[in-house]
């Protein structure tokens, strides 16, 4: 059984993928506690992988992202086969301290702690306000995002977006990944 916060359909908001129609599973639970995290972890129900395939079918996307808390503390290779088997194509969001299960079809990385993979897809690192560099902790990608970090300040959201913007302009081998979901207001 898979602790699910939440499964819901939308567009991506973030990365690479900005844009996309995307089935969102998102898992309760974590293993880290950062200050940003838009989940409400005690919120879950208790679903088998048969009940997130039935969940999931309705939506008329195949692009489904496993985010959470921290997807690869429940993702195993069972479930990663039952969705390929009915045509979905897997992304990942993760913090990159748990070894990913094999078959993910897309990997987000946004590093913090004790990262346990070397390589994704993406990786997206949190430009805050004191963010000198940012610490890509050695893992290499085919894309590297900064994303400026939302405090909920709109004052302070557009110095650290200034800030972000220059350091690109100075270093560009990263690219921006503005919230979209959140700029304009949708899930």
């Amino acid at each position: 059984m898979k602790r699910v916060n939440d499964i819901f359909y939308s567009l991506q908001g973030e990365g690479r993928n900005t844009g996309c129609a995307a089935i969102f599973i998102r898992f309760a639970g974590c293993n880290l506690k950062c200050p940003f995290c838009d989940t409400d972890f005690a919120q879950y129900e208790e679903m088998s992988d048969e009940d997130i395939l039935n969940r999931i079918k309705s939506y008329p996307s195949h692009f489904v992202v496993l985010t959470g808390g921290e997807p690869s503390l429940q993702v195993d290779r069972q479930l990663v086969d039952l969705l390929h088997k009915h045509g979905y194509e897997l992304a990942m969001e993760t913090n990159g301290t748990h070894p990913i299960v094999d078959g993910i079809d897309w990997i987000t990385c946004s590093p913090k702690g004790n990262t346990q993979i070397k390589r994704c897809n993406e990786l997206k690192c949190i430009f805050e306000e004191n963010t000198q560099h940012p610490d890509d902790h050695g893992i290499s990608a085919e894309y590297k995002y900064l994303q400026p970090c939302d405090v909920q300040n709109t004052e302070r959201n557009a110095q650290i977006v200034k800030r972000c913007f220059d350091y690109i302009l100075q270093h560009p081998e990263w690219r921006m990944s503005l919230q979209t979901h959140k700029l304009v207001g949708f899930k």
